[in-house]
């Protein structure tokens, strides 16, 4: 019987010498004359594994890692092909702490399957979600998506069944659906894990929501950093269409529903949605007064779904399983589970899927196990860069939307960055703004002018010049961008700035300048 040892494909993987791993193990099965063969699967994202290496042995994976080209020989000396003893032997994955307290909805195949297996999507439950949506009319579809309670997991929180309804409601020759792939906020890659190991979810998800509106045209937007996202969604596109998944006829449904992959220039303003649009039809990235939302007018002036990876990637299993079984998870109205990427300075990085509930607290020192430095973790910036940091004292937060924006904050695309008592705040405000400054598109004054403004402040501030004056200045600037920039970019900018300002006074109260004397 023909053994299947995994080895990822993901970036995460790539980048620590998965490619070398699997050519070393290419070589000892060739050498050793074994009945094997490589998957490349995605990551389970658990990285600092990585390169995790697994062993299908009696219908159980057993894991190796992490893995380095070097060690695979004594692994094969070792018997790893019949799951053997090895310093290196993480014993059964699933059983894995870090696995096993985890609710993998969303991500429950990635990691396990061949991302551009569609027979191996199949049979670990694939497609069951569209199947019963193309038996559905569109209002139906939409209900069931509403009745979830699913909201939009790229930042804003916007009840997806709502946007679902608007486009399906609204009149238009044609209608898209927009997938916002441009996944460029610090400590996320959820995104990129689900591009790079379940692509066939996307696509589903995808044509769920082309069958619920109406459309029968939509794009993946994602970054041009993605490189190995962007070939495996390319050829799993390919794939789904000679399936008929994707085409005139949706699963011999008579529905048409296509798909194309997109890459943008790399500008991080382009993943708020008008910007995004703005991009795909070839203009600048820039971002678009509302209204007109664009649900009403969006890509090419018709009715437009713009959703996360993350939101579409949720929408089989809650087609599949149904809206009470989603809605079950969660607390309060952030229904279902959320993938925290867990970043920065913390021992045990990585993805973990999870209901909307935990404490941030739990999150950073259950979980993520403190920092890596071993030193007291000072800080936490949920939400990627525009969102706030969270101090020690605010650890009892639940994660979930109304809580953390009771606290100022925002989960955004739920990145977790830890920082320890190292950090300096004062610094990490003067960042937020010169990004901010970097990125802006410049259409409006709040955010082109005042993240500049913002950055010659804090370092007034940092050499001791009128620090007073300079603070308050600083704040003034903060409201201003807060309420008259004319996106998330320069609204949001002010969150890690005033929160860092609130919660780390002393981090803003250098030593006074002084003159050099005549």
């Amino acid at each position: 019987m023909t053994v299947r040892i995994y080895v990822p494909r993901d970036a995460a993987a790539l980048a620590l010498g998965a490619e070398k791993v699997a050519k070393a193990i290419a070589q000892e099965i060739a050498a050793r004359g074994f009945d094997a063969e490589i998957v490349r699967n995605g990551s389970r994202g658990m990285f600092w594994l990585e390169p995790l290496v697994e062993i299908e042995v009696a219908g159980k994976r057993i894991g190796y890692g992490p893995v380095t080209s070097k060690d695979v020989a004594d692994l094969f000396d070792a018997g790893m092909i019949d799951g053997g003893e090895h310093r290196l032997c993480l014993g059964e994955v699933e059983d894995l702490p870090f696995l096993k307290g985890q609710t993998r909805l969303t991500f429950a195949r990635c990691g396990v399957t061949d991302p551009l297996s569609l027979a191996d999507y199949e049979a670990h439950g694939g497609l069951a979600g569209l199947r019963r949506a193309v038996s559905m009319t569109s209002a139906e579809i939409v209900k069931e998506v509403t009745d979830s309670g699913l909201r939009g997991r790229g930042g804003a929180g916007f009840p997806t069944g709502i946007k679902w309804k608007t486009v399906l409601d609204a009149a238009g020759e044609r209608k898209y659906i927009v997938c916002n792939a441009d996944e460029g906020d610090s400590g996320t890659f959820a995104d990129r894990m689900i591009m790079e190991g379940d692509p066939f979810v996307l696509i589903e998800g995808m044509a769920i929501s082309g069958l619920a509106t109406g459309a029968t045209k939509g794009f993946v937007y994602t970054r041009s950093e993605y490189p190995h996202a962007i070939a495996v969604m390319t050829e799993a596109v390919g794939l789904a269409r000679q399936a008929g998944i994707l085409g005139p006829s949706v699963l011999g449904s008579g529905r048409a529903f296509d798909i194309e992959v997109r890459t943008g220039a790399g500008a991080y303003v382009c993943g708020e949605e008008t910007a995004l649009l703005n991009s795909l039809e070839g203009k600048r990235g820039i971002v678009r007064a509302k209204p007109p939302l664009p649900a009403h007018k969006g890509l090419f002036n018709c009715p437009t779904v713009i959703n996360n990876v993350i939101s579409l990637a949720s929408v089989p299993v809650i087609m599949e399983k149904g809206a009470a079984f989603y809605r079950d998870f969660g607390m309060g109205r952030s229904r279902g589970t959320i993938p925290l990427q867990i970043a920065g300075n913390v021992r045990y990085g990585g993805l973990f899927e999870t209901a909307f509930g935990l404490s941030l607290g739990d999150i950073v020192d259950k979980i993520g196990g403190g920092t890596v430095t071993g030193r007291p973790v000072k800080a936490v910036q949920v939400g990627g860069p525009l969102g706030a940091y969270f101090p020690r004292a605010l650890f009892d937060t639940p994660f979930e939307y109304e809580s953390f924006a009771a606290k100022d904050g925002l989960i955004g695309h739920a990145g977790i960055v830890v920082f320890d008592d190292t950090a300096d705040m004062l610094k990490q405000a003067r960042f937020a703004m010169e990004f901010c400054a970097v990125e802006s598109c410049g259409k409006c004054t709040p955010c082109r002018i005042g993240s500049t403004r913002g950055v010659e402040t804090a370092d007034k501030i940092a050499r001791g010049i009128e620090p007073e004056k300079n603070r308050e200045l600083l704040a003034d600037l903060c409201n201003t961008m807060k309420f008259g920039s004319l996106c998330a970019l320069g609204g949001f900018t002010p969150y890690p700035v005033m929160s860092a300002m609130t919660h780390f006074p002393e981090d803003f109260s250098p030593a006074p300048l002084v003159e050099a004397a005549e």
